[in-house]
């Protein structure tokens, strides 16, 4: 089989071995090119099988039990689990390939931000709006200080998902994290070197902040579907990503 050749750099944005090894084999198991019960080979033999080292195959190999795809049985080895009832919610590693993958990321982001933000609009309660604004405060702190924030801000809206009672959407920004972390870099990164830009993105933070404590959903849906739209529009500026192409408008023929 092909060994895994190392990646080339590709923006600012990690493309690991393990990533691309765990896909692989995760492949065979989902084709049933390894079957349910199946003994994968051993961390040696798949090392050099894919011609990486035996920590590669490690991390791999935890990414697909995390997946549940494959069990460990003591003193017998990994082999293939059986397929589960319910499958558990994951990405291809492959999303974190390259800038204009992660902008992938960050539309599903923007299609749930909306919906959470009137949620918590609609059911925050006084100490959750107290939490929001110390998020917020967080975050220009950080700032301050240097950093690029981007921890701070992933907080802030882990404080907008919990301020809506439900504890699945806290599960379900918490999932997406992983991939909206390198994705946030790149964009708190490309804001950081315009201070319009940093302004920009606190007056989208406050404003959103400001109509979850006025109980207005529907301006809180706007606030943070702006905010996300216009962090992509930064990227496009800053010459990030490329900007989307626009349809080409119908020609109206006239008729005779």
């Amino acid at each position: 089989m092909q060994a895994l050749s190392a990646p080339e750099p590709i923006r600012r944005v990690a493309d690991r071995l393990s990533d691309r090894l765990a896909s692989r084999l995760g492949s065979q198991i989902e084709s049933g090119a390894l079957r349910p019960g199946e003994r994968l080979p051993t961390e040696q033999q798949l090392a050099t099988e894919h011609g990486v080292s035996r920590t590669v195959v490690r991390e791999a190999v935890h990414q697909l039990k995390s997946r549940a795809l494959v069990v460990s049985r003591q003193g017998s080895g990994v082999f293939v689990a059986q397929a589960p009832l319910n499958q558990p919610l994951a990405f291809d590693p492959a999303v974190l390939g390259s800038v204009q993958a992660v902008v992938h990321v960050v539309e599903v982001r923007r299609v749930l931000e909306g919906e959470i933000a009137a949620l918590a609009a609609e059911r925050a309660t006084r100490s959750q709006i107290a939490a929001l604004r110390r998020a917020l405060k967080a975050i220009d702190t950080a700032v301050a200080a240097g950093q690029d924030g981007v921890a701070e801000d992933l907080a802030f809206h882990r404080v907008i998902g919990e301020a809506t009672g439900n504890p699945q959407f806290r599960l379900l920004l918490g999932f997406l994290e992983q991939y909206l972390r390198e994705g946030m870099r790149i964009t708190r990164g490309n804001e950081a070197r315009r201070t319009d830009f940093m302004q920009a993105v606190q007056l989208e933070h406050r404003a959103m902040v400001e109509a979850i404590a006025a109980r207005d959903p529907d301006r809180a849906r706007r606030c943070a579907t702006e905010h996300i739209l216009s962090g992509e529009r930064r990227l496009v500026e800053g010459g990030v990503i490329a900007g989307r192409r626009q349809a080409a408008p119908k020609s109206r023929t006239s008729k005779p």
